[in-house]
């Protein structure tokens, strides 16, 4: 059996590089060494010096072995990550019982190994290796060797003080564990929830490619259909009207022509692109967007407010479907009978609100609307299933990607009564 495989674990996802703890573990080895010596044949003090340089270099022996056995980009699972700490954090509660426990201003350290574990592993290991670390320190509160000190006097610090230094080390380790694990859970979610925005974009940025293929495909087979089609024509002048082959090229001109026909409609999308796909006036890319959810079965009214001479156009891309698309849908999860849609605009300002009829945002998500993995269908009654709470955070990423600016709000009483949810989008016009 690998000797080595204890540091393996099972864990699937693996976070934290050999290589990242084999050098923290070499600045530790180091600053306790040269601590050491220095208090043991700087200074002269008495102290169990060659047990504490047996630990350090168990320690440094741990390293060779580790760094002959994996190379330095393999990563350890949690649960090898974990024990390292463990080890880490019991090796240097050895060397503080050997040197004066709590009276020993490196008594800190030992909140070290739980501040990384806080940072990269589960929320279960940090516990397990801060429960470790306050055993240790409350044992070293008690049990210690002396402190080394000038020889001939002994130097203890008064009873209260000590009780003073183990509460300020506990609550120093609780607050630093804990604003390292959230502000790291905070960066994991968002780097998720970032990837999957950058998934649905690339799936809509395909499906708007599909068109350019379908029209280069229309150019390509243009120049053969035409030289069939001249063939064929040919061939009709050519064949007296009583030859069998003239019903057959009668019909393969036909047939010619009726591809041509096809062919003709895919090339008028890259022919009428600018006006068409790249360039949209406003109301009929809402009307684009909006005809697909009709089906869903909830009655959706689309305004406008604005003069039609002076539509505004605006620039569609794959983002910007897709984000009003996933702001209606959620809309329409939470109504209880219509969605409105309220387009708007004067000059170059162009405003569009998406609002419906339900029970508006809870209070409880209100001023984090738009963070990633953040929902309330349980507390809105939704009868959909509750998804991972990343709608809204990619809708608001997508849109803000295109220029535009997103304000989350609640209605408050219409003169029909009416409240619920509300989102208004500030979006660039191309011209009017």
């Amino acid at each position: 059996m690998d000797k080595l495989k204890f540091f393996e674990g099972t864990q699937e996802r693996t976070l934290v590089r050999i290589d990242t703890l084999i050098r923290l573990r070499w600045y530790a080895i180091i600053g306790q060494a040269g601590a050491v010596l220095v208090i043991a044949f700087g200074f002269g003090y008495p102290m169990a010096w060659p047990v504490c340089l047996i630990l350090i270099a168990m320690s440094a022996g741990l390293n060779l072995i580790l760094n002959q056995r994996y190379r330095s980009t393999h990563r350890l699972p949690a649960n090898g990550t974990f024990r390292l700490l463990a080890f880490d954090i019991a090796q240097l509660g050895v060397l503080l019982f050997l040197t004066g426990g709590l009276q020993n201003p490196f008594a800190i350290l030992l909140m070290a190994p739980v501040v990384v574990s806080s940072t990269s592993l589960t929320q279960n290991h940090t516990l397990m290796l801060g429960g470790l670390a306050v055993a240790i320190i409350t044992f070293l509160a008690i049990f210690h060797l002396p402190l080394p000190w000038v020889p001939g006097s002994d130097f203890e610090l008064p009873g209260q003080f000590l009780v003073g230094v183990w509460v300020a080390i506990i609550c120093t380790l609780g607050f630093t564990a804990i604003y390292a694990f959230r502000v790291a859970e905070e960066a994991r979610k968002l780097a998720d929830a970032l990837a999957a925005t950058e998934l649905v974009l690339q799936r809509e940025q395909h499906l708007t490619d599909i068109d350019g293929l379908a029209a280069a495909a229309a150019h390509e087979l243009g120049t053969p259909l035409a030289t069939i089609a001249l063939v064929s024509k040919e061939m009709l002048h050519a064949l007296p009207p009583e030859s069998e082959m003239r019903e057959d090229a009668a019909l393969l001109r036909s047939q010619a022509q009726r591809c041509r026909e096809i062919l003709q409609k895919l090339t008028s999308l890259s022919s009428e692109g600018e006006s068409i796909v790249e360039q949209q006036p406003i109301m009929a890319f809402v009307e684009d967007v909006v005809n697909p959810l009709r089906d869903l079965g909830m009655k959706i009214e689309v305004s406008k407010f604005g003069n039609d001479a002076d539509e505004p156009r605006i620039k569609r891309s794959p983002g910007l479907n897709y984000g009003l698309t996933n702001l209606i849908d959620n809309a329409i999860v939470f109504a209880k009978n219509k969605v409105n849609v309220e387009v708007d605009w004067t000059g170059a300002d162009l405003q569009l609100k998406i609002y419906d009829d339900g029970l508006g945002f809870p209070s409880s998500i209100r001023d984090k609307i738009g963070e990633p993995f953040l929902t309330s269908h349980k507390e809105n009654g939704s009868k959909r299933p509750r998804g991972l709470g990343l709608g809204l955070f990619i809708s608001k990423t997508l849109l803000e990607r295109n220029g535009a600016e997103l304000t989350f709000s609640n209605l408050t009483k219409q003169n029909d009564g009416q409240t619920g949810a509300c989102v208004t989008i500030q979006l660039v016009s191309i011209s009017s």
